[in-house]
């Protein structure tokens, strides 16, 4: 796929041609390039990004405290070691990820401040047409090309979820969600009160406690926790040692994904032990006075919502230090200077937080047509998670609900770069995942079965035109890592579901 006269001639009439045109340049888009330029070297790509800047998500959230809520070592890349603390700040992993870019001249295929509104295939000419927004005025630029690759994430990074409560406008301070932080709040000596109980709330409360008057963390109901050191013994034996870097990053990798595998199998095989592990950890660090069974007891068993990482317990230190408190109870309605909740306690607050989660935003809100018709995703069943039927020539990269995002980066672009070397070497210019004969009397199911991982988010999320699966493994989106580093790898490019053309 050597497209590269075809840009230069294109670009003059403000159309920009490339083989492949990825959506977003966060995590999954970095790495969706670097895998490109490593084994498909003549395919010309570009990368649309909405934001001024790379990063995605630690790009958007720059809220106190800002910090990943997975070990680097698997939430990054297989390809670039990770030095350093296994839960990382933002800005350590936006260096990281400026590494990627610069040592592997990627920086030339990005074009930021390109909002992309809609994407169109056609038959006709076998290629994507993709209209963006550029920049401040919403100039109208567009691309063309033969593969469509969406990395872009899958929440709404303009806006993330808040509720409607009874009397908000009422309230005389700022309701902050923590995904449009302002950057002059100044909450030195502030009542503040944050709303919800899972990763984020977990973050900003120990970031912000130390300068606050008090900080409370209001939840309806409680979150599981997984409190810990943020350092890995076994990384730091072996540089001691003086061992390849290179090498700890794949051995300490192993280590953690073989742990957290069995610590998943164990949440379902034995759910009671391991709550009453996690409970055990809380119960150090807060002493056996506190009320644990009320404020650190979930109603569901683990990891069937995600597990919010604590290192170094600091939130729980700063609780036991006096500078936080947890409340569990339900609002009632805001006043001009609180809350009221539905016990009749009343909460001061100068600021209220609502770490009330995200909005899920399916393929980004981009308008779809297929050949004139609009593509309705709900209709389309999932060929491994990331190919969809009657979707030609696009891949789509939705990682793990339990483990690191970054691993299922990797193993789709590995597919990816083997579909366009085949699709290359046999002169094909479309490819459409299809239903076969054999398939017709399949189940069909929805894209996460709720009774196995049910966060709110996802709940919200059931009614969005979401991809289905069916009940045979090339249908299914197995969201388990365990599954898919054996299953992905395997997949045949000639695949009787992938109809060429």
């Amino acid at each position: 796929m050597d497209g590269r006269t075809e840009i230069e001639t294109s670009t003059a009439r403000n159309v920009e041609t490339c083989d492949v045109l990825i959506i977003g340049a966060g995590i999954s888009g970095i790495g969706a390039a670097y895998h490109l330029t490593q084994q498909c070297p003549s395919t010309t790509f570009v990368i649309l990004e909405a934001q001024e800047s790379f990063g995605g998500t630690w790009r958007t959230h720059r809220f106190p405290g800002i910090r990943s809520d997975s070990d680097l070592y698997t939430f990054g890349y297989r390809f670039k070691p990770w030095i350093g603390p296994p839960i990382a700040t933002a800005d350590r992993i936006l260096a990281y990820m400026g590494e990627v870019i610069d040592e592997n001249g990627l920086g030339s295929r990005i074009r930021y401040r390109h909002a992309v509104s809609a994407a169109r295939w056609s038959s006709e000419s076998n290629r994507w047409t993709v209209t963006c927004r550029r920049g401040d005025a919403g100039e109208t630029v567009t691309f063309t090309a033969k593969f469509l690759w969406m990395c872009q994430g899958y929440y709404n990074h303009a806006e993330g979820h808040m509720p409607k409560w009874s009397g908000m406008e009422r309230f005389q301070g700022p309701i902050v969600h923590p995904q449009n932080w302002p950057e002059d709040l100044d909450y030195r000596r502030k009542n503040v009160v944050v709303i919800g109980s899972g990763a984020t709330a977990a973050t900003i409360i120990p970031a912000m406690a130390p300068d606050c008057r008090h900080i409370t963390m209001l939840q309806r109901s409680p979150t599981y926790f997984h409190a810990s050191s943020n350092a890995i013994p076994l990384a730091d034996e072996l540089r001691r040692l003086k061992i390849k870097e290179e090498w700890i990053h794949e051995i300490v990798r192993q280590k953690i994904l073989h742990d957290d595998a069995e610590f998943e199998r164990r949440t379902f095989a034995e759910p009671e032990v391991v709550k009453a592990e996690l409970l055990s950890v809380i119960r150090a660090h807060l002493g056996e006075d506190y009320d644990v069974d009320t404020h650190f007891t979930p109603r569901y068993r683990p990891w069937r919502q995600r597990l919010a990482v604590i290192p170094e317990g600091d939130l729980l230190k700063a609780i036991r230090a006096g500078q936080a408190s947890v409340v569990t109870d339900e609002i009632d309605s805001f006043t001009e200077t609180g809350i009221v909740l539905k016990s009749g306690r009343v909460l001061a607050a100068d600021i209220v937080v609502a770490a009330t989660g995200l909005n899920i935003c399916v393929f980004g809100d981009i308008e779809f047509a297929v050949d004139g018709r609009p593509l309705d995703f709900s209709e389309t069943v999932g060929f491994h998670g990331m190919m969809f039927t009657g979707v030609p020539n696009m891949a789509w990269v939705f990682g793990y609900i339990r483990s690191s995002w970054t691993l299922r980066v990797d193993l789709i672009a590995d597919f990816v770069c083997r579909l366009l070397g085949y699709m290359d070497e046999k002169g094909f210019e479309k490819v459409v995942p299809t239903l076969r004969p054999e398939d017709r009397d399949m189940r069909i199911r929805p894209w996460i079965e709720p009774e196995n991982f049910n966060p709110n988010y996802i709940l919200r999320s059931l009614q969005l035109p979401m991809p289905r699966c069916g009940d045979k493994p090339e249908w299914q989106h197995s969201h388990d890592y365990w599954i898919d580093k054996d299953r992905l790898p395997a997949i045949e490019v000639s695949h009787s579901a992938l109809v060429y053309s």
